[in-house]
Order: structure tokens, then C-alpha cells, then sequence
């Protein structure tokens, strides 16, 4: 393929993996991103304008959606509602996104007997035991607990369903939690960062033993190209790089590289239904594909992570306040 969508592709995940797809391969990516809080254009500053263009609109426009993906030759649908605090608050524009947007997406996709690849996320299995020695894999059942992983386990099953029923040319990606550049400061790490640079204690939900199984946004990207070039049509394929850490930890070591003692953070009060451990099962993508994460140390992806937001100061502090304030608003300090 030389021709892509990318839906979301302002967000982050979705603009890392533009990136990472510019700077790895000779494709052209286009981009379809409502713009919400969540998308910022600056996280795609600076690409090649001879390879990239940017459309402003909603995946739930019948007409937009069908003109971007009668032109596309691959659709790898990444924009979604995403965070488990805002569904909480206010779950219909999960529903919209997450579910109308995706039903848009592979209409048109089946429409233009497109190649199409859903992103979606371990969330949609619900949780495991702290001392479970069993990780997720490609069978375990769905048990989502949240508005938001609820959503994208319904957005997973029309993909599936829209293979069986109508022969969609798809592939399905549950990923676990993404770290790394352009995270919205909303997000459990960047949030313990900036919170850090602007003398702010962090904030740690509950005990901090929920534990989520983190991977850099480039290995993210770099499992789903090779989902997109190699994988086979109606698989899901589970992507994680062996990332266990819980919440205490990484905050220990967030304080730690930012050269503060590893317990200047503060306990409060933690948020309903918090998902005790995600754990990802990666060995049908390495296997099959070839697939392996370049940041296998989480150390060191958290080091370049604080570099990163230090050195981009002017990226995140647009958001920082706004995000702080509906924060306490919403009565919620973690």
C-alpha cells in the first residue's frame, strides 16, 4: 500500500505511528481528526508535506468518511474516545465515537472493499488478579467494566462481525497502555511528569497496586505496520512488550529521574471500578510475524519520556491548566 487513512491521526497514538510510518516507509498518510481536546495539529508539525495532508472532520460523516476511503488504498482506524475518567463523567461520546464512528468506518470500508485495520485496546478484557499468573490473549473473554472499554468492546465485535457477514478485509489490534511523546497530559504518566516540572506532588489513586502492562507508542506503531503488511485477514493480534509495572512504581520512578525522593507523591481517593492488571500475551504477533519491541527497558522509555516533555514544554502547556481544573471539578485529585 502507498495510500493511507489514518483516523485520529492528530491523537496519541494515532500521530506516533504517522510518524513512525513517515520515517520508515515511502507511503503517503492522509489524516481524518475531529479536533477534540484530545487531537492537537502541532503533534504533526513538521512532516513532509509531499507525503501527509490533514482533514478536519468526524468519523461519524457518511460523506467525508466515504470520499477519504474511496481514495485510500488501507484504513487503520485509530480515533476514539479513550478515557476511562471522562466515561465516567459522560459516556455518550464514547458511544458516538467509538461505536457510530467505527459502524461509519467499516461501511465504507466494505463499500470500497478497502484493507482496514481496527486499534483497539486490553481493556475490552476486563481485569486480572494481581497474582494471576495468566495474561490476556487473543481468546480471553470480553468483560470490559468501563463506558469507554465497554464501547470499544462493542466497536471490536462489529469489526468482527462486519468479516464474517460481509467478508471486510480486516485485522483487529487490543494493545496495552501506550507511553511515550504527544500524550495528552490528562494520561496517568504525562500528568505525574508535568505535574513534577510545575512543583506539583503527583496524585496516586488509591494504594498504586493497579498494575498496566506499558509499551512505547513507536513499538506500538511498529506491530501495527507489520499487522497492516503481514497479518492475516480476520485475525486479532495482541501487542504488548512485557511491561508490567504498577502505578507506585512508575510514579517512584517518574520522581526518581526527575531528582526528587521516590515517596514526595500523595495518596487519594480512588476512582470507581479501577481495573486491578492488565497483562498482555504478545506471542502470536512476535511468532507469526516477526514482531519484537525496540524499548524492552521501561527504565529507559521513561527517561526519554521525561526528556521529551521537558524539551516540549510548548506542546503540553496549552492543555495543563484546563485539564487541571476539570480535574477538580469533577472532585477527582488522582
Amino acid at each position: 500500500m502507498q495510500n493511507i487513512l489514518v483516523t485520529g491521526g492528530a491523537g496519541f497514538i494515532g500521530s506516533n505511528f504517522v510518524h513512525y510510518v513517515l520515517e520508515h516507509t515511502d507511503m503517503h498518510v492522509s489524516v481524518l481528526d475531529k479536533l477534540t481536546y484530545a487531537g492537537n495539529l502541532a503533534s504533526l508539525d513538521g512532516l513532509p508535506s509531499d507525503r501527509f495532508t490533514f482533514v478536519h472532520g468526524d468519523i461519524c460523516d457518511v460523506e467525508l468518511v466515504d470520499g477519504l476511503v474511496a481514495q485510500a488504498e488501507g484504513v487503520i482506524h485509530y480515533a476514539a474516545e479513550s478515557h476511562n475518567d471522562n466515561s465516567l463523567q459522560d459516556p455518550r461520546p464514547f458511544l458516538d465515537t467509538n461505536i457510530i464512528g467505527t459502524y461509519t468506518l467499516i461501511e465504507a470500508a466494505r463499500k470500497h472493499s478497502k484493507r482496514f485495520h481496527h486499534i483497539s485496546t486490553d481493556e475490552v478484557y476486563g481485569d486480572l488478579e494481581l497474582d494471576d499468573p495468566q495474561r490476556f490473549t487473543e481468546s480471553t473473554p470480553y468483560a470490559p467494566s468501563s463506558p469507554y472499554s465497554s464501547t470499544k468492546a462493542g466497536s471490536d465485535l462489529l469489526v468482527r462481525a462486519w468479516v464474517r457477514s460481509f467478508g471486510l478485509q480486516a485485522t483487529i489490534s487490543n494493545c496495552s497502555n501506550n507511553y511515550g511523546p504527544y500524550q495528552h497530559v490528562e494520561k496517568f504518566i504525562p500528568r505525574q511528569i508535568t505535574n513534577v516540572i510545575d512543583g506539583i506532588r503527583p496524585k496516586l489513586y488509591g494504594k498504586g497496586e493497579n498494575v498496566r502492562d506499558w509499551i512505547h507508542a513507536n513499538d506500538h506503531s511498529s506491530a501495527v505496520l507489520a499487522i497492516m503488511e503481514k497479518g492475516r485477514i480476520g485475525e486479532t493480534y495482541l501487542i504488548g512488550a512485557d511491561g508490567e509495572k504498577n502505578n507506585k512504581d512508575v510514579v517512584e520512578l517518574i520522581l526518581t529521574h526527575m531528582g526528587l525522593p521516590e515517596d514526595a507523591y500523595d495518596h487519594v481517593i480512588d476512582r470507581p471500578g479501577h481495573d486491578l492488571r492488565y497483562a498482555i500475551e504478545s506471542t502470536k504477533l512476535r511468532t507469526e510475524l516477526g514482531w519484537r519491541p525496540s524499548f524492552a527497558d521501561f527504565e529507559a522509555g521513561i527517561v526519554e519520556t521525561i526528556k521529551w516533555y521537558r524539551d516540549n514544554e510548548s506542546w503540553w502547556r496549552p492543555q495543563k491548566a484546563t485539564t487541571e481544573a476539570k480535574y477538580m471539578e469533577q472532585g477527582q485529585q488522582g
